[in-house]
């Protein structure tokens, strides 16, 4: 089957990325496999290498990889990185982090995500900017604990703005870098961050009934669509109605979580940090299927 317009693009950005990783062709003198010719000699991809311009080899390279040898693609990735590494330490030019934490974005737009280039022991052996990590201490937050309780003196409509502004400063107080900064749709907000490697996707809101069990199996299904790695947030206020729980607790595997008011207020007061209470709530859900357990049952 052939690249789709996406691959082939998200293709032609990570053969930019990686242009001065290798030479195209090795010096006559020089170790021959330390070049994108050798690495693709190497692997028994040679055939894929046409040589000539430099760029369009490597494109072509690994299109032809991706859409005529998929499994071989990562081999050929993470190939290129450690010669790429010898190389470019040689040259006085050593790989820096971000270029790695570049090269994983694009990876993932071809439904790739090599668990070697995430690592954080790899990642912070590489020169670069210093790490945030997310944060894992417990935070006694008054101003944003008074934030939330506020939200309920709002019309629905206003509500939705406030909450949608402080689900940005939640998240962001976590150092858990929100994306899309949970953009609105009516009282809905959707948007994404990432901790320990993994991706969420977020859906959140604020009504005055819980969270139905059609609406719990719309997000399921908005989350597996992405990608295998994905996983799901859907924080609501006011909690998941009984047939939605029961539909999540019946022995299936879920890739999704659940937060409601309650949870959020234990980790305003200091109870557990935010980092924690997605961590054990994901790992409840992969113990027992069961997409939501309230926080204070979780840190008995």
């Amino acid at each position: 089957m052939s690249l789709s317009l996406k691959e082939n693009r998200v293709i032609n950005e990570i053969a930019s990325l990686l242009y001065d990783y290798l030479p195209g062709k090795p010096h006559p003198y020089a170790n021959q496999e330390i070049s994108f010719e050798g690495v693709a000699k190497k692997l028994g991809l040679n055939n894929f290498w046409n040589g000539g311009s430099k760029l369009p080899a490597i494109t072509l390279l690994l299109e032809k990889t991706l859409e005529f040898k998929r499994l071989s693609f990562c081999d050929l990735i993470l190939e290129i990185i450690r010669t790429g590494m010898i190389y470019r330490q040689n040259k006085g030019k050593t790989i820096k982090r971000e270029e790695i934490q570049q090269l994983n974005k694009h990876l993932l737009g071809v439904q790739f995500k090599i668990p070697e280039l995430w690592d954080p022991e790899f990642l912070e052996s590489l020169p670069g900017e210093k790490i945030i990590k997310p944060e894992s201490e417990k935070v006694n937050d008054g101003n944003l604990l008074s934030e939330f309780l506020s939200l309920l003196n709002f019309k629905p409509q206003e509500r939705g703005y406030k909450f949608e502004k402080f689900l940005n400063s939640f998240f962001t107080n976590s150092h858990l870098s929100p994306k899309s900064a949970f953009r609105l749709v009516g009282e809905q907000i959707d948007g994404s961050f990432e901790l320990d490697g993994n991706i969420y996707l977020v859906e959140a809101k604020w009504q005055s009934k819980p969270i139905s069990q059609d609406q719990l199996l719309i997000f399921r299904e908005k989350v597996e669509s992405k990608s295998t790695w994905s996983r799901g947030l859907f924080v609501s206020e006011s909690g998941f109605s009984d047939d939605g729980l029961q539909a999540f607790s019946r022995g299936r595997s879920t890739n999704i979580i659940g937060m409601n008011g309650q949870d959020i207020f234990y980790i305003l007061s200091g109870e557990i940090s935010l980092v924690n209470a997605i961590n054990q709530k994901a790992r409840w859900a992969a113990e027992t299927g069961e997409f939501f357990k309230p926080i204070q049952e979780l840190i008995k």
